[in-house]
């Protein structure tokens, strides 16, 4: 197993990392699984054997059930692994059931704590964006934990790029934990991160986790032009992440299966080790419902695909080239910083656009 450093942090988190998304299936989280403790802890086992130090949870994930499985899986291993968990998202009926009040996040923490069987949580991420509530409120109460010794680092979770630029001047100006970490969506298939949250993280030295690095399976090799299991999440009406374009989603899964055949590995393994090659990645949130899966996933963190196989998937997934960055391409390309070429880098073939 590789283990990389989370951005400027001096913490080591293995390449591929566990999440307990499927743990409880309490509600809707049953159209993904329902693992229970039993199931868990041999995922889990599995998956400390093969080197993965972090596990992924939060508060919401079954309204709380995951937490109480992870914590009761790992049993007395619970405290020699790292943890990560969030809070942000609505839990309850009641008006302060949600978002990143001074609250909402330590009742929350607290809560999850206790559901963990833990002291600590290694790293706590605010879940979702709030535009109710000032950052300073919310990096305080951050600051007060992180005081107390309830959580270790703090992250932040599906923001824009304005929205993290925003919170990272708040943490200055007010002398305020910062973020160290972003947990993203992003995939061959959705690649709108390189407009901005890859930039920032190379620039401001945040380590990327990445959720759903498989697109919710559909990377995995299950799905292809012609193939759709019965038995998926999304057979089961599950809609994340969405799909703007299926014809180019099946030109990807083409290339992805071409390249799985020539070097003898998964679709999922050549998938992952694309997403591992991109600049900020710290480690790749990995779910799975079978310790055979886990291990093939895992494989992918020494699995290095050449430079013609990168340009191939580059070529077939690359996002559009939306102003302001022609613009930049066409006219600032000697002047461009490692951070801009996160999304640069992937048009340098093209000539004027």
């Amino acid at each position: 197993m590789e283990y990389r450093t989370l951005g400027r942090s001096g913490l080591k988190v293995s390449a591929i990392s566990m999440g307990t998304f499927s743990f409880g299936g309490v509600g809707d989280f049953a159209k993904v699984a329902n693992q229970s403790v039993s199931q868990a802890q041999r995922l889990i086992d599995c998956c400390i054997d093969l080197g993965v130090n972090l596990f992924d949870t939060a508060n919401m994930y079954s309204l709380g059930r995951s937490e109480e499985i992870l914590g009761e899986a790992l049993g007395k291993k619970r405290n020699d692994v790292l943890i990560s968990s969030k809070s942000r998202m609505r839990i309850g009926d009641g008006p302060n059931d949600e978002g990143a009040s001074r609250h909402h996040i330590i009742r929350e923490c607290e809560r999850s704590l206790a559901r963990l069987k833990r002291d600590h949580i290694d790293i706590y991420f605010m879940h979702e964006w709030d535009g109710l509530t000032p950052l300073d409120e919310t990096l305080e109460a951050l600051h007060t934990l992180r005081e107390q010794g309830k959580i270790r680092y703090i992250g932040c979770s599906n923001y824009s790029g304005w929205h993290i630029m925003k919170a990272l001047q708040t943490s200055q100006s007010k002398g305020l934990p910062r973020f160290v970490t972003q947990q993203i969506h992003y995939t061959l298939e959705a690649r709108e991160a390189e407009y901005e949250l890859l930039p920032i993280s190379v620039d401001q030295g945040l380590g990327v986790m990445v959720w759903s690095p498989l697109a919710a399976g559909l990377l995995s090799g299950t799905f292809g032009r012609n193939k759709t299991p019965d038995q998926s999440r999304q057979a089961q009406g599950w809609s994340e992440p969405p799909i703007r374009d299926k014809e180019r989603l099946w030109t990807i899964i083409d290339v992805l299966e071409d390249i799985a055949r020539e070097r003898n590995v998964s679709v999922a393994q050549v998938s992952l080790a694309w997403t591992l090659s991109r600049p900020a990645i710290a480690t790749l949130v990995v779910g799975g419902l079978s310790e055979s899966q886990f291990q093939d996933n895992i494989a992918s963190s020494t699995l290095t695909l050449t430079e013609a196989e990168l340009s191939r998937l580059n070529v077939v997934s690359r996002p559009a080239y939306i102003y302001p960055y022609w613009h930049q391409h066409n006219f600032a390309a000697e002047r461009l910083s490692p951070a801009d070429r996160a999304l640069h880098a992937s048009f340098d073939d093209l000539g004027m656009v």
